[in-house]
């Protein structure tokens, strides 16, 4: 990491964080509820598969999304799309998500229904 030495390299540093138009953003759901149902081993498939697979993603990890009942969770953000919630993820679910969603842009069973903006932010 580069030191920061002023508030407009700070600027600069943020701005070179921010995916890029194209990339693919995937954000696991790593509270007590998902790391319990195997969300850790989802997240390291998730960043291994889709390198491996050249695909342009940045891979997050995030808190609890509400969604309880259907742990393990990932939010999905194809670029110029909406966010979508996919529930009860293990490895096999992420490899299909990876090959049908997010390469070729095909549904995949387990969307949670929308009723929020996006994981980091508020209900309106």
């Amino acid at each position: 990491m580069p030191k920061i030495e002023s508030f407009e390299s700070l600027k600069e540093f943020r701005e070179a964080q921010k995916p890029g138009e194209q990339q693919v953003i995937v954000k696991v759901a790593l509270a007590t509820c998902s790391n319990a149902a195997g969300a850790p081993e989802v997240m390291d498939f998730m960043v291994n598969a889709l390198d491996k697979r050249g695909v342009d993603a940045q891979v997050t990890k995030t808190g609890c999304m509400g969604y309880c009942y259907a742990e393990p969770t990932i939010e999905v953000t194809l670029p110029n799309r909406d966010p979508v919630v996919f529930g009860e993820v293990n490895v096999q679910k992420a490899d299909l998500i990876i090959e049908k969603f997010i390469k070729l842009g095909e549904d995949v069973e387990g969307v949670i229904p929308v009723n929020y903006k996006t994981v980091n932010e508020p209900y309106s």
